[in-house]
């Protein structure tokens, strides 16, 4: 019988349980895949602690790769035998298989491992879609990165300075500096050390920052808007610290008439088109080298609630997989 991790309640680590679960038969449009590679993302965290509240009992995880084992009905372009990749809208990724939607998966190109591509995928959707959409990263433009080390991090440094950007990130100590620097920052700051928006004003002649993308949350946003230009572009798009509390408008009149989103990847590739161009773009600027996908570390599924602790204690490095 296959395996799936699946929580009852909202809690830590200890309420995921490793189940009996079979998949469903794909239905119309459907896909029933065997997973090879999982990916691990700071809203599987969200939706364990009940953050981001859903049904239980529900399955975690957001991103995976594997082997199509039969499709459903109406499904056209894919057959048993394919490698497959997704980002998906609902969790149930940590599991040995899974039935999904057709037109949520994307076929893993020739020289991409399933574990780069399980990886990849949410994150570097999510990286596509900030540089590319949210604020379209321009050749000497100033960004800056929170948690340049971390699995959206590196591939957001990579990815900006590709596009002629000068990249300030910003991480939680020396070790993920130097790490970093060898991914496209061209400055590194430590938070709780270096004082940002100061920093960030030196290395651009007292202008600031074009664009933030801003990953940590309540413990940096203020922070972050004083790091920006008139004109600027705030991206807040995580709560590893938790969310931002509210706050007045009129504040980003005072800093220069700022602008501020909260934006998700899911309502970027809602239509199948954009899913399909920013998965091309993506495996593009892998394929061409211009972005590393680091994998730091990979744990068994069952293990995954080390996995959880790890990450939530800031001692991952890139991406994380885990195997099932």
């Amino acid at each position: 019988m296959p395996h799936a991790i699946r929580i009852h309640a909202h809690g830590g680590p200890e309420v995921l349980r490793w189940e009996a679960v079979a998949a469903s038969d794909p239905g119309p449009g459907e896909v029933l895949i065997r997973q090879t590679a999982i990916g691990l993302n700071f809203i599987d965290v969200y939706e364990r602690t009940g953050l981001y509240p859903g049904a239980l009992p529900s399955g975690l995880g957001r991103e995976g790769a594997g082997v199509v084992e039969a499709v459903g009905p109406r499904v056209r372009g894919l057959k048993p035998g394919d490698r497959v990749a997704y980002a998906s809208q609902q969790p149930g990724a940590y599991a040995q298989q899974r039935t999904i939607a057709a037109d949520r998966l994307v076929k893993i190109p020739e020289g991409v491992s399933d574990r780069l591509a399980a990886a990849a995928m949410l994150k570097g959707l999510t990286a596509w879609f900030l540089l590319r959409r949210t604020h379209r990263v321009a050749r000497g433009e100033t960004v800056v990165v929170h948690a340049a080390a971390g699995g959206v991090g590196l591939i957001l440094s990579q990815w900006a300075r590709h596009l002629g950007a000068t990249v300030v990130g910003v991480v939680g100590g020396d070790a993920k500096a130097e790490v970093a620097r060898a991914h496209g920052c061209h400055h590194v700051l430590v938070l709780g050390r270096d004082d940002l928006p100061a920093s960030v004003r030196s290395v651009t002649g007292g202008q600031g920052a074009h664009v933030v993308y801003d990953s940590v949350g309540k413990d940096t946003f203020t922070a972050s808007l004083d790091s920006l230009r008139p004109l600027g572009m705030m991206v807040t798009y995580g709560n590893a610290s938790g969310p931002v509390p509210p706050f007045a408008p009129l504040e980003l009149a005072r800093r220069g008439s700022l602008f501020l989103t909260r934006p998700i990847l899911f309502h970027y590739v809602a239509r199948r088109a954009e899913l399909e161009r920013g998965a091309r773009e993506l495996f593009d600027v892998i394929g061409r080298g211009a972005v590393r996908i680091e994998i730091g570390q990979s744990y068994a599924l069952q293990d995954v609630g080390q996995a959880h602790r790890d990450l939530e204690a800031r001692r991952t490095i890139g991406s994380t997989v885990l195997i099932p």
